[in-house]
């Protein structure tokens, strides 16, 4: 196993990393028991017409089907760490803290959490892209950590990265989801990077910059590929809204920052 700085080392260098084990079985079984969980309070908020619903994303290639037991098929759920206390409990695990700690500094603010969602049969392809062409954070130096909640295979759609990329600077890539048979943005300036994919068995984590350039198949596979997915930075960056965005955004802290909750950026920078 890699010391912090041998894998601090790594990631600088390829700006991806893979940590084995992150989860242990009786974690992964309680991740899946939560996901359903979530499907029914999905059903539940769609049929009521409440807005929270919103959180709850529908995979939109499934033509709008149900599973065979009447809850919605999902693509995403956004804001985990709102609407879950499980959730919001993984985003402090030691064991993601203690690799990403040492990737950016002792002091963490969580920016993102979501459960990325490829369901059997329908899971969409998510096309090469940089986290940092959609967030508004600068300098652009965030973590996202994917932790494969079932085994990631060709298969099922596990993602594929070029490593390296994170040196190339920002592109704009369009829509992120697309149909299994589309031909993804820049199709031509991919042709000569070396994409390779990330198998991961269920448990494991992958680390990556947030210039990386990454995506992942679609699943057509009878499995799904569903991962817990985390994006955390250090307070020492510059909050960058879009035109008409507000002047201010907090953040809570997933540790460090002596111990406070939330952090607040403003656009000219840092503020306690």
């Amino acid at each position: 196993m890699m010391s912090l700085a041998e894998q601090k080392a790594f990631f600088e260098e390829e700006g991806y990393l893979v940590v084995e084990g992150v989860l242990s079985e009786d974690e992964l079984a309680a991740c899946h028991e939560e996901i359903e969980r979530l499907h029914r309070v999905s059903a539940e908020l769609e049929s009521a017409g409440d807005p929270a619903s919103s959180q709850f994303q529908r995979e939109p290639y499934a033509k709008g089907a149900n599973r065979p037991d009447g809850l919605p098929v999902l693509r995403k759920i956004e804001n985990t760490r709102e609407i879950s206390s499980f959730f919001r409990d993984l985003s402090v695990h030691p064991g993601l803290l203690r690799v990403v700690g040492g990737l950016l500094g002792p002091d963490l603010m969580l920016f993102r959490s979501t459960l990325m969602l490829k369901p059997a049969f329908h899971g969409s392809a998510h096309a090469p892209h940089q986290d940092s062409a959609y967030w508004p954070i600068e300098p652009p130096a965030l973590v996202t950590v994917s932790i494969a909640l079932n085994d990631a295979t060709t298969e099922n759609g596990c993602f594929k990265v070029i490593p390296r990329s994170h040196t190339w600077g920002l592109k704009d890539w369009g829509l992120i989801a697309q149909a299994q048979d589309a031909e993804p943005a820049h199709e031509r300036d991919l042709q000569d990077a070396q994409q390779v994919e990330v198998p991961l068995k269920a448990g494991s984590a992958l680390f990556f910059h947030s210039l990386m350039v990454h995506g992942s198949g679609p699943n057509r596979s009878p499995h799904p590929r569903n991962t817990a997915l985390y994006a955390y930075f250090p307070p020492h960056v510059r909050y960058v809204p879009g035109k008409g965005g507000p002047r201010e955004k907090t953040y809570p802290v997933a540790c460090g920052l002596d111990g406070r909750e939330s952090f607040t950026l403003e656009t000219t920078g840092q503020q306690a």
